[in-house]
């Protein structure tokens, strides 16, 4: 028999041991994704903290003669290269997670797209970061990537939910009934925090973390935009406070209540340490706890939407 003729039979061997419900491997690899989206944004903060942004001066070599960091490169070249290797975990966790899928694409289409989804972004982001080299760490474009990251860590938040059955149409967790209200506040705050990310963003452009030293800033006034990044933060304390106090005057308990607890905490942290590091002359070490606050934050508003959402209202 030819081995082309055997392709069909091993096809079959190999889809006949992946799963036809959503097992404990595919709930695992949901978490991985998110973990690791999350994971990305620390170690690309620590790319530019460390002032490592062109520690692999070009692209998609490290060199103009070596695919890797070299000796010479000392630890910025190997800081920029381990952030470039991790994209290549974060495919393979993808990749998994598509094959594990195979038996439920159709059934469970929902989590086909989104796995989908952050696997079709791997390759995208690679070519912002590589653009982020090749145009000597422009502000707008280093922007860019973190933004595009923070997009995967809300596609990643939805991939857990819809994997443990927390939400979406084929939801299996029973979630209490909420005041109609809770669903706008909730969109609210989830906006709103996209918006603190985004202005955060422009902060970070005139701020002096550019990843190298000649690299440029965006010319902003870094003090003025430090204070209008703070309104919609403030704003999302405000919805999250709302919510809280009316999950507790309701005596809401489940899913939702911890979504509300676990946004106030992370809304509460990101506050201390973005005051902390104003006052403080933005030492890195901070920025960097502000920047794993930032995918914190869009998960924790992504979560307690997309609960509320699915939730019943009364």
């Amino acid at each position: 028999m030819s081995t082309a003729s055997r392709l069909p039979e091993f096809a079959g061997r190999l889809t006949s041991r992946l799963p036809r419900t959503v097992d404990a491997r595919v709930r695992r690899l949901a978490v991985a994704s998110l973990v690791g989206q999350t994971l990305l944004v620390v170690t690309g903060g620590a790319v530019r903290l460390t002032a490592s942004g062109l520690g692999c001066p070009t692209w998609p070599r490290c060199t103009d003669t070596s695919l890797v960091n070299t000796a010479e490169m000392g630890i910025h070249g190997f800081i920029e290269f381990g952030n470039r290797l991790l994209t290549f975990a974060l495919a393979a966790i993808a990749v998994l997670m598509l094959v594990y899928l195979w038996n439920l694409r159709k059934e469970r289409r929902d989590l086909f797209l989104l796995a989908l989804g952050l696997l079709a972004s791997i390759p995208a982001q690679a070519v912002i970061g590589g653009i982020t080299v090749l145009t000597n760490l422009n502000p707008w474009v280093v922007g860019l990537h973190f933004l595009v990251s923070m997009a995967l860590v809300v596609i990643a938040t939805l991939l857990v939910n819809r994997a443990y059955g927390r939400t979406g149409r084929f939801a299996t967790v029973l979630l209490p009934a909420l005041p109609g209200v809770l669903r706008p506040v909730t969109a609210a705050v989830a906006l709103f925090s996209a918006a603190a990310v985004i202005l955060g963003v422009v902060v970070t452009g005139a701020g002096p973390h550019a990843g190298d030293a000649d690299a440029p800033r965006n010319g902003l006034d870094w003090d003025l935009f430090s204070h209008i990044h703070a309104v919609p933060a403030y704003l999302v304390t405000a919805g999250t406070l709302f919510a809280l106090v009316l999950v507790f005057a309701r005596r809401i308990r489940g899913s939702f209540r911890t979504a509300t607890v676990l946004l106030l905490a992370v809304t509460l942290l990101q506050a201390v340490i973005g005051f902390t590091q104003y006052y403080n002359g933005i030492p890195a070490l901070l920025v960097g706890a502000h920047m794993l606050g930032a995918a914190l934050l869009m998960s924790a508003s992504t979560n307690a939407a997309d609960v509320a959402r699915s939730s019943p209202t009364k």
